[in-house]
């Protein structure tokens, strides 16, 4: 069978993109983020390259993402950003060598419950300013003294996550990272501060350890800094196929509503993509694709299982001809603007309908 639509994973760009990350910080060790399917690239893949590249630990956001992992024996360190909800959850945490992030007191009274015998490692979460999870600064002496009662966990650090890095003119990320070091002055403990925006737009967020998503599947996410120019290579290309190609007169309309009107006489490709594979059904008339390496443009309404295109620009088309969606010179982050999202949501978005391929893998294919 051809698959209608194939997002490529290139775990070479992986490779790279973490190189990048370690020129960036080279002082930092370097937790990357695999949570939500390793941002819809596939979290296994992506993990057992990562780790063959020595990455210091991962990161997935609950137990079920690192049971996965582990199945797929996954040895490295892995912390649980959201941390666990049950002593059951903390004893498989234990179990499986987990790092757990603790971000409330009501936690620790639940991880206070397991046997004194287990070897707990655990990070404290604090919140600076992003007020979602994390305890407040003024705990950190309350946070102290529990660690002090127990002796046998195995304490890796502090960690917080600012709300503004991405704003390279915003002042509130020096405010985060200012009060979080006060609260910290003289507290022993590993830091942690830096997403990949951060990473990339903060010097003095470059700590003990950063925590790269993003800039792991090659996108940039400062608005000032594009992704090729830091040496980041796109990890995913998404391409659909040409079903059709059909000529159109001038007032001919396409698609449902009769939103998109042809100005003249033109050509149209339907292609083998829709929301039910991910594709935004807020895309508008406009977002460009690539199609013969030459691009063209979306014209009416994504429907469940296909797209309409322009393809004025493009007049050697042929049915079966690659649509490129996203990726190499067509930017994720660029595209997603047309939606008015980002390219994390395209990402994660992608159905169990697109044909995954990863490729420049070390046994993966």
């Amino acid at each position: 069978m051809i698959p209608r639509v194939t997002a490529t994973i290139d775990l070479a760009a992986i490779r790279n993109n973490l190189a990048v990350i370690r020129r960036l910080a080279p002082k930092s060790r370097v937790m990357a983020a695999v949570k939500a399917d390793a941002y819809g690239h596939g979290a296994v893949a992506v993990a057992r390259t990562l780790e063959a590249a020595s990455v210091d630990a991962l990161a997935v956001a609950c137990l079920e993402e690192a049971m996965t992992l582990r199945q797929a024996h996954i040895q490295a360190p892995i912390a649980l950003l959201e941390g666990v909800i049950s002593i059951e959850e903390a004893a498989l945490a234990v179990y499986e060598r987990l790092q757990v992030v603790v971000h409330d007191h009501w936690q620790i009274a639940l991880l206070e419950q397991l046997p004194q015998t287990a070897r707990l490692s655990l990070w404290f979460k604090l919140d600076s300013g992003m007020h979602r999870l994390g305890f407040p600064l003024s705990d950190v002496p309350r946070l102290a003294e529990v660690l002090r009662r127990h002796p046998g966990w195995q304490f890796e650090g502090w960690m917080t996550h600012l709300a503004c890095a991405d704003e390279p003119d915003n002042p509130f990320t020096a405010t985060q990272i200012e009060a979080f070091d006060t609260a910290l002055r003289g507290v022993p403990g590993h830091r942690s501060i830096a997403n990949s925006a951060g990473i990339i737009g903060w010097p003095q967020a470059r700590v003990d350890w950063v925590r790269p998503g993003l800039a792991i599947y090659g996108c940039s996410p400062m608005p000032d800094a594009d992704a090729r120019s830091l040496g980041l290579q796109p990890a995913m290309r998404l391409e659909a196929r040409v079903l059709a190609v059909r000529r159109f007169a001038a007032g001919e309309s396409i698609g449902y509503g009769r939103k998109f009107i042809c100005t003249e006489e033109m050509p149209i490709a339907v292609a083998s993509i829709g929301y039910a594979d991910g594709m935004h059904r807020a895309f508008r008339d406009g977002t460009p694709v690539r199609v013969r390496n030459r691009t063209a443009v979306l014209a009416g309404r994504i429907s469940m299982d296909m797209i309409t295109i322009d393809v004025r620009a493009v007049p050697d088309v042929q049915v079966g001809d690659p649509v490129l969606l996203w990726g190499g010179d067509l930017p994720a982050e660029e595209v997603a603007r047309y939606a008015g999202t980002l390219s994390y949501e395209l990402f994660c978005g992608l159905t169990q309908r697109v044909k995954f391929r990863h490729i420049n893998g070390a046994g993966i294919a």
